[in-house]
């Protein structure tokens, strides 16, 4: 449970939470953690926090629900292993003023520290020890302990995209999540004092309620950077857009998982993969996503592409609205229903989400990461942009059309 509001300084510290790396994140770059079963939480950037706080009421069951912000500082023990820590907010605390280059400096790190890393890099082996020790006692991190950490083939969490991959679809986990972790705290150790506070945005856990989450995330759009990016920055985005499926089909790959059955693990892909297919591997590799390595899980479809026309609905009535940079979201479990299954909290949930006639095929479709988002009245628009956001919506109608033609 997510505690908020006032209490002293002892309360604060037993309520305390010892955050940990969220082992489902498959694609961004800024570093997602687990807070509780059902919360997640993230660096926080000061236009995304207005988003979710402005939030008009027709998108609020296609994003994750905004559970409010906590302070986060790093702990050390009397071993010297680094440790991320959240404490709820207190009412004296006074508003922090957190800039988008600040948290989005986090990937540099990371970046700049795999051309470095390697099994003889003290810094490699230091971070990587830290790392392994602050991911004990909880199942998910004895998991990360004996499948991760101690295997020859990844002496260091910071490796090339390339090796990367070849990991990742042997794994029973996502490690993209525990890359983008390891930055994190690269960042934090090198540049802030232990006392240092950091404000971060609590989000609903959008997997919390399936076994086996399968998570597709999609960059959508046809353009990616924001209205006050730099000239140099702004060519880069145009120049990713230009050379994947972002230009010809206004979505791309920024990273996925899915459960195979057969082999008992998750297959991942990460953003690297994406930005290299062609519109014919897209195809496929949408089709992969719904493939649980012994059949195609056709009974999805139909509510995969039911939620999408609402949210596409829902999209072209906001306008103004520019979310560029931002992700789509589909998720499904890996773990099949019995068909014989009715009544109880699932069928409430998919009548809810109108798929309660596809066999209980649980889907969610939410849209994530509004650090770029514009709209008439946000706190730093110099543009206003008329009428819905057309690059999302020819995204979301070629990826409905793809749907129809694989069903």
């Amino acid at each position: 449970m997510v505690v908020q509001g006032g209490m002293d300084a002892r309360d604060a510290a037993v309520a305390a939470v010892e955050l940990e790396p969220f082992l489902h994140q498959v694609g961004g770059h800024l570093s997602v953690l687990k807070y509780d079963e059902h919360t997640i939480c993230k660096p926080l950037i000061s236009q995304e926090q207005k988003f979710y706080e402005s939030l008009p009421l027709a998108m609020k069951q296609f994003t994750p629900q905004y559970k409010g912000t906590i302070t986060v500082h790093l702990r050390k023990d009397s071993f010297g292993h680094i440790s991320l820590v959240a404490n709820p907010l207190t009412k004296s605390q006074g508003p922090f003023q957190v800039s988008r280059e600040s948290t989005v400096a986090i990937w540099q790190t990371l970046q700049q520290t795999a051309s470095n890393s390697g099994s003889t890099n003290p810094l490699a082996q230091w971070q990587h020890a830290q790392l392994a020790h602050s991911l004990k006692e909880s199942p998910a991190k004895s998991l990360l302990r004996s499948e991760f950490c101690l295997s020859s083939q990844v002496l260091s969490l910071v490796e090339d995209a390339e090796k990367n991959q070849a990991q990742a679809e042997s794994s029973s986990f996502n490690p993209w999540g525990l890359h983008c972790h390891q930055a994190h705290l690269t960042r934090l150790c090198a540049e802030y004092p232990k006392n240092k506070l950091h404000r971060f945005l609590l989000l609903e856990n959008l997997v919390s309620q399936y076994k086996r989450p399968c998570i597709l995330d999609l960059k959508m759009g046809t353009r990616q950077h924001g209205d006050d990016a730099s000239e140099e920055k702004k060519a880069r985005h145009m120049r990713k857009c230009a050379q994947s499926t972002s230009a010809c089909l206004g979505v791309r790959i920024c990273g996925m998982q899915v459960y195979q059955v057969d082999k008992k693990h998750f297959l991942c892909k990460d953003k690297y993969y994406g930005r290299k297919l062609s519109v014919e591997g897209f195809r496929q590799a949408l089709y992969q996503f719904l493939h649980n390595g012994t059949h195609l899980r056709t009974e999805l479809l139909g509510p995969i592409q039911r939620q999408l026309q609402a949210l596409l609905s829902v999209i072209r009535s906001q306008s103004s609205y520019r979310f560029y940079s931002s992700s789509l979201l589909i998720v499904y479990d890996g773990q099949d229903l019995p068909e014989s299954t009715s009544g109880g909290p699932h069928q409430d949930l998919q009548s809810a989400r109108g798929s309660s006639s596809d066999n209980l095929a649980k889907v969610d479709i939410r849209m994530i990461d509004f650090a770029h988002t514009t709209y008439k009245g946000s706190w730093n628009e110099h543009t206003t942009h008329d009428g819905p956001d057309p690059g999302f919506i020819f995204g979301l109608e070629n990826l409905i059309q793809i749907l129809q033609n694989i069903q």
